[in-house]
């Protein structure tokens, strides 16, 4: 971004973020991508409550270095996987998400992608992850401008989080 100061949005009352993207960015996930499928989807507190009320945790979760994880599997396919042929549990072969579409409800993580979420000075900040940039085909894509949905991607838990940065990876 320029040198001006980063807008600060209103996103719930009394919640703002630090918006350190440009703020004419669109996005919208585009059909076939799954790129941030492919990878360990992190679970915040709130989020293995509800995955537990929708999955077998013992058979969807794992745990790396001392946080949960969305298992990441075996796909035997090779649509909608990464180079090592996995993909999140979730992820169905026709590269939609089962507990999207069958649950109604996704994690933090996904709802926030392709946004990095982090905490600075006391304020949250939200720009777009650099892996995003790298291989995400949904950005620009649409009229669907970001900094105008933004409580679509960054759900009201992110504030109460005590590290809620969202780089994290498994």
């Amino acid at each position: 971004m320029s040198t001006e100061a980063s807008p600060r949005v209103e996103v719930y009352p009394g919640r703002e973020v630090v918006v350190e993207f440009d703020p004419e960015l669109t996005f919208e996930c585009v059909e076939d991508c799954t790129w941030c499928c492919q990878h360990g989807v992190l679970l915040y507190g709130d989020d293995l409550l509800e995955l537990a009320k929708r999955a077998n945790l013992a058979e969807t979760t794992t745990e790396f270095r001392g946080e949960k994880f969305v298992t990441r599997e075996e796909k035997g396919r090779d649509d909608h996987v990464a180079d090592d042929g996995c993909a999140c549990a979730f992820l169905r072969e026709d590269g939609l998400c089962s507990l999207h579409l069958e649950e109604d409800w996704k994690p933090t993580r996904c709802s926030v992608f392709p946004l990095g979420v982090w905490r600075e000075d006391g304020d949250l900040h939200v720009d777009i992850r650099d892996s995003a940039h790298d291989h995400c085909e949904g950005l620009n894509v649409s009229d669907r401008v970001v900094i105008d949905n933004l409580d679509a991607f960054l759900p009201e838990l992110l504030w109460d989080l005590e590290n809620p940065d969202s780089e994290r990876e498994l």
